[in-house]
């Protein structure tokens, strides 16, 4: 009877884990549908982290990666290290899911754990993707170019959050369009170097848009930003940046050690 209720028992614990695992969000659905939101938080460590004596910082760093794992049916996370590269903040998440409540819901669980405490939340930007809206009106010849495959495995990563003007707004359709043609001409020569995805967010921050970026090359991403300067729609860029959130792609283990040292 005793050993009838053990073999019970595991295959329940077999059932609960095959599900659990099951249930881990797609993450690369979710970095190519539209209707997906984001949330990039930023954050800095506080001193008080500092003066924790080494076994509870393990247990924090454990608690992190219980809510990391107590949400991985809903949202998916990258991380990504700033530390080094700017004193503003030390690492910040890109979360993604299908409701913004769930990005919401994460973040708040993962700023109530003791190291999450001990954090500034420097800046959070907030966003949606969408279908492309000027693309499908390119000529042939530039959309092909476009279908040009993304670098894979690019160590670095680069955030900007971008503001329009009112004027740009106020523009016609096809005037908008003949400038984001342009702007994107100039974005040819860096498609097999240069990873770009872009989110909307009027109405969901005080931006228009968050454009990110993976590269291996921030020499190219440099001459990028400097051919963008360059076209007509740059003039209706109210904010640029500010900030422009410069830091590699690192996993959570790695960014909660390089954290505890």
């Amino acid at each position: 009877m005793q050993g009838r209720i053990i073999l019970v028992l595991i295959s329940i614990a077999i059932i609960a884990f095959a599900r659990v695992a099951g249930a881990e969000v797609d993450r690369e659905k979710l970095l190519k549908e539209p209707g997906v939101y984001a949330t990039f938080a930023a954050f800095k460590v506080g001193d008080q982290w500092s003066h924790m004596d080494k076994q509870a910082k393990a247990g924090a760093v454990e608690e992190v990666k219980r809510v990391f794992q107590m949400h991985v049916d809903k949202v998916s996370v990258d991380t990504h290290l700033v530390r080094g590269l700017s004193e503003k903040a030390d690492f910040f998440l890109r979360v993604h899911s299908k409701e913004m409540i769930d990005n919401q819901n994460f973040l708040v669980d993962f700023m109530g754990t003791s190291f999450g405490k001990a954090l500034k939340n420097t800046d959070t930007f907030n966003g949606i993707t969408k279908a492309l809206n000027y693309v499908p009106k390119f000529p042939e010849d530039l959309k092909a170019e476009l279908k040009t495959p993304p670098p894979q495995g690019s160590p670095y990563v680069v955030v900007v959050p971008i503001r329009k003007d009112a004027e740009w707004w106020l523009m016609s359709q096809d005037a908008r369009m003949a400038m984001m043609q342009e702007h994107t001409g100039a974005t040819v020569l860096y498609l097999k170097t240069i990873k770009r995805k872009l989110y909307h967010s009027s109405g969901l921050d005080d931006l228009d848009f968050i454009t990110y970026f993976e590269t291996a090359k921030l020499d190219d991403f440099n001459n990028l930003v400097t051919a963008l300067l360059q076209v007509r729609e740059n003039r209706h860029n109210k904010r640029f940046g500010e900030p422009i959130l410069l830091g590699t792609i690192r996993p959570l283990d790695e960014i909660l050690d390089i954290m505890s040292r």
